[in-house]
């Protein structure tokens, strides 16, 4: 008789866990909105991406920043749904809303300084630290990560290669837009914006090794590939100090996974041993993502 699996039941995320989620996200965006109408617009210098496309466009059209920032953003909900999840595609959708109106509110304030240089420093900084919050807490500001990840399973590209590629471009055409001196001052912010994600959320790199010791091994490991929709392997382990054997499990996520990845785990088993670390590339076996249901 062949064996029926029955998929573990979905546990409720813990209300207090979710209220912290949208606090960050709600913080993060707004950090974000204040790099961007504060600093960085205001003296005509734009960031990589969704951002600095909507950027240009509000620019030349004279339509208010928030709308590109909303409507560009939209058709890759659908598609960060489907390959990451619905956490994920919520945590996105609520945090480029946040963003869209704490732009908008911010259009009257005058910025801080009318220093090039100082705006693209300080803007960088804060732009920064706002992806890094919205990233820390499962969600995203910026479509084009989602796309790059897609990309990278399908060329010889990583992520990182295939973001800089789109952001050279759209940094490259800010110089027909704004001046090509706005659009050096562009780079340096878009610079200093990378390394500053990479501080919030300790390490920027987008492949990350996981293991996790844990009595709930096969609970755990189930989570993962029916919630995440990620492959796990079982290694065989054994405690040097105590002898009993353990199961060890091995998988391999993306950045923007990590955040649910503890989730799962501390909801499983708080006590869990886990252990991610960066990853510089990830290529063959059976690193795609699975469909999740």
């Amino acid at each position: 008789m062949s064996q029926v699996y029955v998929a573990p039941q979905h546990r409720k995320t813990p209300f207090r866990n979710i209220v912290k989620r949208f606090f960050f996200l709600t913080l993060g965006a707004a950090i974000f909105s204040v790099g961007l109408e504060i600093f960085l617009v205001p003296n005509k210098i734009i960031d990589g991406g969704i951002t600095g496309i909507s950027i240009m466009l509000s620019h030349e059209l004279g339509v208010p920043l928030g709308i590109f920032l909303t409507v560009l953003n939209l058709p890759f909900l659908y598609i960060g749904y489907k390959q990451i999840g619905k956490t994920f595609a919520v945590s996105t959708l609520y945090a480029v809303v946040a963003m869209s109106i704490g732009t908008s509110l911010l259009i009257p304030v005058k910025p801080l300084t009318v220093d090039p240089l100082l705006a693209a420093v300080f803007g960088g900084i804060i732009l920064g630290v706002g992806v890094g919050m919205v990233i820390r807490s499962s969600g995203s500001l910026d479509g084009t990560e989602i796309v790059a990840i897609l990309v990278s399973k399908k060329t010889v590209f990583s992520v990182g290669e295939f973001i800089m590629i789109i952001n050279v471009f759209i940094l490259g055409s800010a110089g027909f837009v704004f001046g090509f001196d706005h659009a050096m001052y562009s780079l340096i912010a878009y610079y200093i914006a990378f390394k500053m994600i990479d501080i919030t959320i300790e390490g920027i790199d987008q492949s990350k090794s996981v293991w996790i010791i844990s009595d709930a091994h096969q609970e755990i490991g189930d989570a993962l590939t029916h919630r995440l929709g990620r492959g796990v392997t079982f290694f065989h382990g054994e405690g040097a100090f105590s002898g009993d054997e353990k199961k060890i499990i091995f998988t391999v996520i993306t950045r923007l996974e990590e955040a649910k990845l503890k989730s799962i785990v501390d909801e499983l088993d708080p006590g869990a041993f886990v252990a991610i670390g960066n990853i510089h590339d990830v290529k063959g076996g059976n690193f795609k993502k699975k469909d999740i249901h």
